[in-house]
């Protein structure tokens, strides 16, 4: 059975998606249709513009999201998935990958998960920061011990890194707990502090959004970050997608439970390996590669 993971914010860089621009119609037309629906050319960010221009919120969401979502199309028939499953932002071109949603309405609630999100980061200022060599328990108790300041586990990435979410000074306090316990912090040049409450007001600002999109149920189904487990109704899915904004990224978990549920190959569709990395930290013996064709 094979398993399709789409990549989250973090795996963008400048020349994403330009081989299948100039080397496809199809893909050509979508990309130009993404231009119109966010108003500004964003291919010439993702071809020709700077690390500094793809790390903006508003602009690495959709960029990623198109990416990885018209790299699926190019494959054509090549692309049948027996399940699916995102890392955070990947989440949803998980969903329009296998036909829960359109193209469209895709883009613009990614457009405005994106700038719900870049709103929080802005009115307050917050952060991530990876830990590594420390297992998940002893993080969770640590993020637990800092008193009066919001920071949560974020992203449960694979075994012995777990991404943490908050304010800086939480951030910053969970960190030296960390190295305390002989574990090792990298702070993210993220925006803001994702997959924390601290996003709470972009969750409310995207409920709107999700409501009013259209959702059938997928080709297979799709593993959710919020429980890591597969789903196929569109009504859960809504939900769960929303839930995402301020629930951590259970991506350990799904992993295991593809696994589980008898997943034999997962393959990558997007820009960078960071989701095969971590498939096989879950499992060394896991067959984990990037999707074939033109990238």
């Amino acid at each position: 059975m094979k398993a399709y993971v789409f990549p989250g914010q973090g795996a963008q860089f400048v020349g994403m998606g330009k081989n299948l621009y100039e080397g496809n119609t199809t893909c050509r037309d979508m990309f130009e249709k993404a231009n119109e629906i966010i108003g500004f050319r964003i291919t010439d960010l993702m071809f020709g513009g700077t690390p500094e221009d793809l790390k903006q919120t508003k602009v690495t969401q959709p960029a990623i999201f198109l990416h990885s979502v018209i790299l699926a199309k190019y494959m054509g028939e090549a692309f049948r998935p027996d399940m699916v499953g995102g890392h955070s932002l990947g989440e949803f071109s998980a969903l329009v990958a296998a036909g829960a949603m359109s193209f469209e309405d895709g883009l613009r609630l990614v457009i405005a998960r994106a700038n719900a999100m870049q709103k929080c980061c802005e009115a307050h200022p917050s952060t991530m920061a990876a830990v590594l060599k420390l297992d998940d328990k002893t993080v969770e108790e640590i993020c637990a011990q800092v008193q009066g300041e919001v920071v949560v586990p974020a992203n449960y990435n694979c075994p012995g890194q777990l991404v943490i979410s908050g304010t800086n000074e939480g951030v910053a306090r969970a960190c030296e707990l960390v190295k305390e316990a002989k574990g090792k912090a990298l702070p993210l040049a993220v925006g803001g502090a994702f997959h924390s409450p601290l996003m709470e007001p972009a969750r409310i600002e995207l409920a709107e959004a999700i409501e009013r999109t259209a959702f059938q149920a997928p080709v297979c189904p799709c593993y959710q970050n919020v429980d890591a487990l597969p789903h196929t109704d569109p009504a859960d899915i809504k939900k769960n997608l929303l839930m995402q904004l301020t629930a951590p990224v259970r991506w350990t978990a799904t992993v295991k439970n593809m696994l589980a549920d008898g997943a034999q190959e997962f393959i990558e569709v997007g820009p960078g390996t960071a989701l095969q990395g971590m498939v096989k930290r879950v499992d060394p013996e896991a067959n984990a590669h990037s999707a074939e064709g033109v990238e």
